[in-house]
């Protein structure tokens, strides 16, 4: 949609620069101003929520996009009142246009890193495998994946070979703690084993 949005404002901008329109700088002017009130105040309602939710981050960038609309909007409309130059109106749509572009870009990348469920920026996989192995009963620890189920959601699962001797509920409790406290994982699915049950599968594959 935002890629849309920014073809169709492209596209605005070349009819305008084949055809320069009558431009009415005073309420071009009032309807930027009041424009950039209300998306600085829903900017502002969103910017908590844009962290940690999607949708709500896409919320945040088309209104962010209008924001700068606005702002060049502004610019455009005193360059007009002042020097009559009207071609400062589709300079600021293409301007528009290549802000939002990057900002779509970037959350483009990301929804598509949610749904491959590739392993989230900033978690390294072997970093993660050393903790679970500095836990007291762990023999090992394999099959590792980390996703995002949404933004800022981290889901982690393994299978962690213990200690013939560990206490089972006390590893997992350990190992569920690490894992939220510092890797900031919101789920955790772990299968403990034994070394013969390691064994037995690793037999099956052979």
């Amino acid at each position: 949609l935002l890629f849309g949005v920014a073809a169709y404002i492209g596209y605005e901008a070349y009819q305008r620069f084949s055809e320069p329109p009558d431009v009415h700088s005073l309420p071009m002017l009032a309807i930027a101003a009041v424009g950039l009130v209300v998306n600085l105040i829903a900017l502002r309602l969103l910017a908590s929520g844009a962290q940690t939710s999607l949708n709500l981050r896409g919320a945040y960038l088309e209104v962010l996009g209008d924001l700068l609309g606005s702002v060049a909007v502004l610019v455009a409309g005193v360059v007009i009142l002042t020097t009559g130059w009207t071609a400062a109106d589709p300079i600021a749509s293409v301007a528009i246009a290549l802000l939002i572009l990057p900002r779509t870009w970037n959350l483009l990348r990301e929804a598509v890193d949610v749904l491959l469920q590739a392993t989230p920026k900033g978690i390294d996989l072997d970093e993660v495998r050393a903790h679970l192995l500095r836990a007291e009963g762990v023999a090992d620890a394999h099959d590792l994946h980390a996703w995002a189920m949404t933004s800022g959601m981290n889901v982690v699962s393994a299978h962690v070979i213990i200690e013939p001797d560990a206490d089972a509920a006390r590893v997992l409790d350990e190992i569920c703690a690490c894992l939220s406290d510092d890797f900031d994982m919101e789920h955790s699915t772990i299968q403990l084993e034994t070394s013969d049950r390691r064994r037995l599968e690793e037999a099956s594959h052979a």
